[in-house]
């Protein structure tokens, strides 16, 4: 039998990366799909020295007609996806009086225009196969996050969509669910760290301090939650937005 095929955005490096790698070794065939191609390599190539399958794609998810082109390679050289993770994701990070038009039109572009258009692209192939996984990023900021008027609208839009896909696509054996990571050590928070003025391992310390099970999250704890969600055995679980923050926020 031909493998499932699954679609990662944002995938060169952090929860995209961690989460493409554990498709494969659950026996997807994993397409990477980062900003560009050369940076999705690295990702592809720990998969095959692993034994996986997995294709490198260069794709803006926020524009239409290089989703459309994407979507097709992937359905040409691996198989017609039917699971998606809408992992890609910037921050633009401001107070609010500080913040531009831009900062606030980047975030929008990549999170929440770039969530609906690779799911418009891909839904297709899940209805005709009459099975289908779709995996949003959200985050604890959706709860509200000083600093993040943009990233924070956008993360509470992706729980919003992520609810009327459950119930738009359900009919054809398609789920929709979202996972809201809380503080996860990545280049975006070290980003974060940095944009604080703070030293990376004091404020790492300090976070971690503050998480009930006392420790930070790595990347592999939401890659571990998606293989879940895109398994089999989460046929029944739909619309829900899951928390993996080490605690009910942090």
């Amino acid at each position: 039998m031909t493998a499932r095929v699954a679609v990662v955005t944002g995938a060169a490096r952090g929860i995209g990366a961690a989460t493409a790698r554990r498709l494969a070794a659950d026996g997807f065939a994993v397409a990477v799909l980062d900003l560009s191609e050369d940076d999705a390599r690295g990702t592809v190539e720990a998969i095959e020295a692993a034994g996986g399958r997995a294709i490198a794609v260069g794709a803006d998810v926020g524009d239409a007609e290089q989703v459309g082109a994407a979507v097709a390679r992937i359905a040409a050289e691996l198989h017609p996806p039917t699971v998606l993770v809408n992992n890609a994701g910037v921050t633009r990070d401001h107070l609010l009086f500080k913040m531009s038009d831009a900062d606030w039109d980047l975030v929008m572009h990549v999170h929440l225009r770039g969530s609906f258009l690779m799911t418009r692209a891909v839904q297709q192939h899940m209805v005709e196969a009459r099975w289908g996984r779709v995996v949003n990023l959200s985050s604890t900021s959706a709860l509200g996050n000083r600093g993040q008027a943009n990233y924070a609208t956008a993360k509470a839009g992706l729980q919003g969509f992520t609810k009327t896909l459950a119930i738009e696509l359900g009919r054809y054996g398609v789920t929709a669910n979202a996972i809201a990571p809380g503080f996860i050590v990545t280049d975006m928070t070290k980003a974060t760290a940095a944009r604080l003025g703070q030293e990376w391992e004091p404020y790492l310390e300090a976070r971690a301090a503050a998480i009930p099970v006392a420790r930070a999250g790595r990347p592999e704890d939401i890659a571990h939650t998606v293989s879940f969600l895109v398994s089999e055995g989460a046929g029944f679980i739909s619309g829900q937005v899951i928390y993996v923050a080490g605690g009910p926020r942090a």
